[in-house]
């Protein structure tokens, strides 16, 4: 072993970085390690709510974030099938907007900013190869390679997987996979130029039959779109292998011609490289054991749409961060089970309400006319879309939309005067 550390964490991006932070500010020594060099990009949904901002705000990087130029919103217009809900999202703390800051950027602002704290020691371009096992199974390090090809090997109390949806951490732990959802999505994503909105900047999100879009205003002067539509559509993804751009264009012109979508599109510029997502689970694992812990998509990934990965990453790391700190390191590996159940249940009271309107979201099911009744009533009424819209920054829970729902249908079935 060359060094130990009270923690090593696995993944350098958004959920390890934050964790980074978290713990040194517990005084605890980290080692932060990722194996791509920063800056870089990654496939992702990146848009951050106000109250991720927040957290920002707190943690010293929101002026960062700022100064890259992305703008800020505060407006969404939803299009389901004809029922529009077109609003403001409510203010956290303060913060009245939404940033969708490319992952460039803000990957590397998170990166620097823990890399310069007091106990953390950051490594890019080491690529973590395996996990190292006490004689009781627990894990006690890890060994990687450095972009020089060295080979080097860590101690510490607790490993940490930040490593994304595919973590190989996740992986050598062998940790239990107690939720899978899988999508009925095919899903592409791309940046454009000239995405023309007018004057005020707005996400937009529309479902038409069985294909979606949405559209944030990112970094670069540019939009971020998402295209969506069912993985049973072979031929569709066929040509798409050949001619993206053209084949998302005819997408958008076949199936959501209903909607101001197409046209907005026709005028875009698409910019770099298209991404494509066939196929993905929503999952939920085993969040810690002996040694180790998951956080950010390692721990739990869920349909991108909802726009929701960002903060669970960071909202993952500060319970982490506060679980860890109720013991001292050397107490770590008699506490591993009391840990765990706090952890796990910490998520599942925060997160689950959000992993379960994903997993509804990635299903290529009609919505029933029932339901498209209450997003119509809910769009007709202020109160009603501020708090529907407050569902995604967490001023709101889904139970508040639907005592919304309920006020505006018992309001139809008075006697008129």
């Amino acid at each position: 072993m060359t060094a130990s550390y009270d923690v090593i964490i696995v993944g350098a991006r958004i959920a390890g970085a934050t964790l980074a932070w978290e713990l040194s500010r517990l005084g605890l020594r980290t080692l932060l390690l990722d194996r791509a060099e920063f800056p870089s990009d990654t496939l992702s949904t990146h848009n951050v709510y106000a109250n991720t901002l927040s957290r920002f705000r707190e943690m010293g990087i929101l002026d960062d974030l700022l100064a890259t130029g992305t703008p800020l919103y505060n407006r969404a217009h939803i299009n389901f099938e004809g029922a529009v809900i077109d609003g403001r999202f409510p203010a956290v703390d303060g913060i009245d907007g939404c940033l969708c800051v490319k992952r460039k950027y803000i990957d590397d602002i998170l990166f620097r900013h823990a890399q310069a704290q007091t106990g953390v020691t950051a490594m890019s371009g080491f690529r973590a190869t395996s996990l190292i096992r006490g004689d009781d199974g627990a894990v006690t390090g890890v060994t990687g390679v450095t972009k020089e090809g060295r080979v080097m090997s860590f101690a510490a109390s607790l490993v940490v997987g930040a490593d994304g949806r595919r973590s190989s951490v996740r992986q050598w732990t062998g940790a239990e996979r107690r939720i899978a959802v899988p999508t009925d999505y095919a899903s592409y994503v791309a940046y454009v130029d000239g995405y023309d909105q007018g004057d005020e900047r707005f996400v937009e999100f529309y479902k038409q039959g069985d294909k979606l879009a949405i559209a944030f205003p990112t970094s670069d002067a540019q939009y971020v779109l998402g295209f969506m539509f069912p993985l049973t559509d072979a031929d569709r993804i066929e040509r798409l292998r050949h001619e993206t751009e053209q084949g998302l264009r005819a997408l958008a012109e076949e199936g959501l011609s209903a909607t101001d979508f197409p046209a907005r599109l026709r005028g875009a510029t698409f910019a770099g490289r298209i991404r494509a997502l066939l196929g993905y689970d929503n999952d939920w694992h085993q969040g810690m054991g002996k040694g180790w812990a998951l956080v950010g998509d390692a721990f739990s990934f869920k349909d991108p749409a909802i726009g929701q990965g960002m903060h669970d990453a960071v909202f993952g790391a500060g319970l982490l961060a506060r679980t860890l700190s109720d013991y001292r390191p050397a107490q770590w590996s008699g506490a591993w089970e009391e840990m765990a159940a706090r952890y796990e249940e910490g998520m599942k009271a925060k997160l689950m309400s959000r992993f379960e309107i994903g997993c509804q979201m990635t299903r290529n099911a009609p919505l029933p006319p029932e339901l498209l009744g209450a997003y119509r009533l809910i769009g007709s009424d202020e109160q009603a879309t501020r708090t529907f819209l407050g569902m995604y920054n967490y001023t709101f829970e889904p139970g508040d939309i639907d005592r919304e729902a309920g006020r505006l249908f018992a309001a139809l079935q008075l006697p008129s005067a």
